[in-house]
């Protein structure tokens, strides 16, 4: 497998036609409007792309600033067993549900992956992924490598994944202190998973550091727009280039 290592020094500071919301601190310059229009015209498959990283290293607030900036892009909403927890909203945050629940949806094979992860249960709902897919709709997933796998058996030509690497281990585990929502024990946990974590980075289609947020950002977005504009997903470019031939 080719990965593409992505410093976040070069990033190409590529952005998207119009902001959802404010991402806030600086933001890279949006492309040229009249590229995103004109690019418009033509039917296109959506993607699935997979952020994933250990705690702390950066995948969620990528995400989060993602769904701000593009309305292209959908999160994927996660069913879990684990426990909702303060300021958690049902149906918008994760879907929970109970271990009975999980185990059927395992069984009639609705969720595209699912995994145990600090001792609950995570799994991507199968239909509203097609859906999106279908539209031409992009899907992004906050997932880790175990789910990743599972979505590159079921689904390697829709999916991109993105593997964001700290740019340290005393920077990580400072990250994971400072956002004050684990205790230390649980930061303990997670920091003790690292070693495992970091091995698959291998795996991944493209790896991104971690080193600024604003520029590992930067990169995220070069890569979401190169993978849009490759042949086979731009479904609608047979019939677009024929009516340029017509023209002739």
């Amino acid at each position: 497998m080719r990965i593409k290592l992505v410093s976040s020094k070069d990033a190409l500071s590529l952005s998207l036609p119009r902001k959802r919301g404010k991402a806030g601190g600086g933001r890279p310059r949006p492309i040229a409007r009249a590229a995103g229009r004109e690019h418009a015209m033509i039917a296109r498959r959506g993607l699935m792309l997979v952020l994933s990283s250990p705690s702390g290293a950066g995948k969620t607030t990528l995400s989060r600033m993602l769904l701000e900036i593009d309305p292209m892009v959908d999160l994927s909403i996660s069913v879990t067993t684990r426990k909702q927890r303060p300021g958690e909203i049902a149906g918008m945050h994760y879907h929970f549900v109970d271990d009975a629940r999980f185990d059927q949806m395992v069984r009639d094979a609705e969720l595209l992956e699912w995994a145990q992860v600090f001792g609950n249960r995570y799994g991507t709902p199968r239909a509203a992924v097609d859906a999106a897919l279908a539209r031409g709709r992009d899907v992004l997933f906050d997932i880790d490598w175990q789910g990743t796998q599972q979505l590159r058996e079921k689904a390697r030509g829709d999916l991109v994944s993105v593997f964001v690497l700290p740019p340290s281990i005393p920077e990580l585990e400072r990250r994971l202190h400072s956002r004050a929502q684990d205790s230390d024990e649980v930061i303990k946990t997670r920091m003790a998973k690292v070693f495992d974590e970091l091995s698959h980075w291998a795996e991944y289609d493209y790896v991104v550091i971690n080193s600024d947020i604003d520029r590992a950002f930067a990169d995220v977005q070069s890569i979401l727009a190169a993978e849009r504009l490759k042949r086979e997903r731009q479904t609608g470019l047979s019939t677009f280039v024929r009516g340029l031939q017509s023209k002739l």
